[in-house]
């Protein structure tokens, strides 16, 4: 293998991993699907190995993929990390964030990872709650940046992704089509439990809620354990364990989704320290979508 990796390729493979699709990873970044598809390709022939292979959901990584994802994300993290700590090394002071707890499981912590080892003299004060709760805290002006579904908040964000949402059940469960579904949802109030109903309802499908949380863990355990469904993030679910499903009709990409939009609200009110934190958040959250 000559030369050394193409963090633009890495990016494309890492993408294309956590979407499970090309052409889902295409769509987020802007790009045609022909353009990614010759980077991986370039990629593979790099490492003298094939990199992914098609599964009934998309996209998967190949065990030497599995192992060249790991290295990835970390080439990638410590990449940023360096360019960050050269700009903002004096970067001090307190800031007040909030995050989603539906998504705080996956991207969010390794964001913070990074802008915790960028600046390490900033201290970071966050919070984790649900996204209504959320959006209360930030009306209440007790947050500095909050990270949420957008449905819950009243504000423009100053930055918005869309996430992918499935439908999963127990790796071993099969739903009976003609018995009521048993859905595990959150709390109300929550904008993902009215999604989970309009769903249900748009489909024909009797429904009973047997499981109802605040907390994205005890709803991943509830799922494992055969409890019933539940409508999850990409990051959240474990392929171990858990399986999509359809609810709906299927796409071209395997069982249909839903997707929820998240946003970043920033205080007009932040000082340097904040504005610095904000700017290296959104760069280290620019391949979650």
């Amino acid at each position: 293998m000559s030369g050394d990796f193409d963090p633009a390729l890495l990016r494309t493979f890492v993408a294309v991993c956590r979407h499970g699709s090309l052409s889902r990873a295409a769509d987020q970044a802007g790009r045609a699907q022909s353009a990614l598809s010759t980077q991986i390709r370039r990629l593979e022939e790099m490492v003298g190995k094939r990199l992914l292979h098609r599964t009934g959901r998309g996209m998967a990584p190949t065990t030497e993929g599995e192992l060249l994802l790991s290295y990835a994300n970390r080439i990638l993290a410590l990449g940023e990390a360096a360019a960050a700590r050269l700009r903002e090394r004096a970067v001090a002071g307190s800031v007040r964030i909030g995050l989603s707890e539906d998504v705080a499981v996956a991207a969010l912590p390794a964001a913070l990872g990074r802008l915790r080892r960028s600046c390490p003299q900033l201290h970071l004060e966050v919070v984790v709650d649900d996204g209504e709760r959320l959006a209360a805290r930030w009306q209440e002006g007790t947050l500095d940046v909050a990270i949420g579904v957008c449905a819950a908040f009243l504000d423009e964000p100053i930055q918005t992704w869309t996430v992918d949402l499935h439908w999963v059940c127990a790796i071993d469960d099969t739903p009976d089509p003609d018995a009521p579904l048993d859905v595990i949802v959150y709390a109300e109030p929550c904008s993902w439990r009215r999604l989970v109903f309009d769903s249900l309802t748009a489909a024909g499908r009797d429904f009973r809620v047997s499981l109802t949380s605040h907390n994205v863990g005890a709803t991943i355990a509830a799922v494992e354990n055969g409890l019933g469904v539940a409508v999850l993030s990409s990051e959240c679910v474990r392929p171990d364990t858990m399986r999509i499903i359809s609810i709906g009709p299927d796409g071209p990409d395997g069982p249909a989704s839903l997707s929820a939009r998240f946003g970043m609200y920033a205080s007009k009110r932040l000082n340097t320290s904040g504005r610095a934190a904000v700017s290296l958040l959104r760069e280290s959250l620019q391949g979650w979508r």
